[in-house]
Formats: structure tokens, sequence, C-alpha cells
């Protein structure tokens, strides 16, 4: 028996990074106010909880509704997804290109890898928390135009990254 609302627990549970990082930064405030080295600890726990909120806010906003179709898994440094459909894998890489689909409900991710079929991955299945982490080891990757236009829902495909615009920064 849980005391907490379903919704509630969704929120939290999207959110914990952020709400972990404010804790660090309030414990760091604490600390600050002291004397001697436990002042510079609390200082560096300011700095380093604020990185922690600020990653965390990024992770919530690419978080959404799970409960899609279909499973993503990310190991080893490939994308493998189980769909009830189709699926495949794709190594990061290898990626020359991710686009963000919005014009079919859910949203699509669109992985691209040279000589192999595009990879669809809606953008509520279950795991896709993880790619997160993925497109982020990507050089060159713009994480806050990724987020804008997961918002935003476009009606055309969007391209995330490339591997060749990658090279011109």
């Amino acid at each position: 028996m849980s005391f907490i609302r379903p919704e509630a627990r969704a929120a939290m549970l999207r959110w914990r990074e952020t709400m972990l990082g404010l804790l660090v930064v309030l414990l760091g405030l604490y600390w600050a106010t002291g004397f001697g080295i436990l002042k510079w600890v609390g200082v560096a726990l300011l700095v380093a909880g604020t990185g922690f909120v600020l990653a965390g806010v990024q992770r919530a906003r690419f978080r959404g509704a799970q409960g899609g179709p279909g499973v993503v898994q990310v190991d080893e440094r490939q994308i493998t997804y189980f769909g009830p459909l189709d699926g495949g894998a794709v190594a990061i890489d290898d990626l020359s290109g991710v686009s963000l689909d919005a014009r079919s409900d859910p949203p699509m991710w669109v992985l691209r890898q040279p000589g192999h079929p595009e990879l669809h991955i809606p953008v509520n299945a279950k795991g896709t928390d993880a790619l997160f982490d993925a497109f982020a080891a990507l050089p060159g990757i713009r994480t806050e135009h990724m987020l804008t236009q997961l918002k935003q829902k476009p009606d055309h495909p969007v391209v995330i990254w490339t591997k060749h615009a990658a090279r011109l920064h």
C-alpha cells in the first residue's frame, strides 16, 4: 500500500536529480555560514549542488510521460530499441544524425547510422531517459536546442544533431 499518489510519485521521480541538488545546496548554505574548513566545504557543496540542480532541470525536461510502446536500453555505447512492431540497435559512435519527428503520436526520435535503416524510437518508450546521456555524449550537440524542440513538438522533422555539423564546430 502506497501513501503517495501515482501522479505525485511520477513528478518526484521526474525531478529527483533537481531535488537532490537542492538538498546539497541547502547543506552547502548551512555549512558555508560556519568557520574554518567547514565553511570552504560548504562553498564547494554550493558549487556542486548548483551543478546538480542545473543538470537535474535538463534531465527533468527531457523526461516525459512513460508508458509508450517498446523499451530502450543503452549499454556499452549502444542504443537498442525493442518495439512491438520493429526495433534495432545503433552504436553511438557510428551515429550520423539524430532527429525529432513530432508529426506522429507519440513523437519519435529518429537515429541514423550509415548503411542501416533509420531507428525510430517513441519519446515515451520505457527507458528513454537513458537517451539523454547517450545524446549528451555526442560531440557538438546543443542540449538546449534538443529540449526546446522536444517541448514545442514542431509539425516537421527537426535535425537535433549531425556528425557533419559536429565536425564544423
